[in-house]
């Protein structure tokens, strides 16, 4: 696979984000529905916001593993979030794990009315190998 990161501006790095990503010659891809913080009995979570980030996370990097593809292979990751607000509080979390696994991606962040149940966030990836 052969990866290439379109940035024409500086600032998007401090957001943890590319404007673009191109690939070419994939061996898969991988197209990840929404993980959010459903426990293994499918019980959403009624937690605070980082909390419900920290184990959609952990639910994201098991359906990756699983998959077997690397977190450092996503190419465009979605976040669907009931409050921006709340999320950018506790958005180090989230930027701290793309720091970790090296993941430079194309990205949407949207505020939505509401999510599944008591569920606050929602993390959509693509990703290829």
């Amino acid at each position: 696979m052969e990866k290439r990161i379109i940035n024409p501006w500086k600032w998007q790095n401090e957001r943890s984000y590319a404007q673009a990503i191109e690939v070419r010659k994939p061996e898969g891809t991988l197209y990840v529905s929404g993980q959010t913080a459903i426990d293994a009995d499918g019980k959403s979570s009624t937690a605070d916001m980082q909390t419900q980030l920290i184990k959609s996370i952990e639910n994201l990097e098991k359906v990756i593993t699983e998959a077997g593809y690397e977190c450092k292979n996503i190419v465009r990751l979605n976040i669907y979030t009931t409050s921006s607000e709340e999320l950018f509080t506790c958005f180090d979390v989230f930027q701290n794990w793309i720091k970790k696994h090296n993941i430079r991606q194309a990205s949407t962040l949207l505020e939505v009315k509401s999510l599944f149940e008591t569920l606050k966030i929602e993390l959509e990836v693509t990703l290829v190998k």
